[in-house]
């Protein structure tokens, strides 16, 4: 239970120290859009059941896929979509740290 609080803190943790660092005129809008992105989170639905706390989302949930990870870095190379791409990486790169600790307990 304590892996799940943290991992849920750092969901909107570390989107905030990036935009601060990496957005700062607008890093609060940033933080935001990058908060928003954990509707990524959706594809669990398809899933049964649909939480398990003990399964890694990496290269189980179709959005949590590696193909689907390397649109999230092509999306990088558009001005546009930078935000939103560096949210959803960041959301993956946390559900993979997850994964890794997962090991551990």
């Amino acid at each position: 239970m304590t892996r799940f609080i943290l991992h849920m803190l750092a969901h909107l943790l570390v989107p905030g120290l990036v935009a601060r660092f990496a957005f700062k005129p607008r890093w609060q809008r940033a933080w935001l859009i990058m908060v928003a992105t954990l509707i990524v989170d959706l594809d669990h639905l398809l899933s049964s059941p649909i939480f398990d706390p003990d399964r890694c989302s990496i290269g189980t949930h179709l959005l949590h896929t590696e193909p689907a990870m390397a649109v999230y870095g092509l999306m990088l190379l558009v001005p546009q979509l930078r935000i939103i791409a560096a949210g959803l990486l960041i959301h993956m790169a946390l559900d993979a740290i997850d994964c890794y600790l997962q090991l551990f307990s």
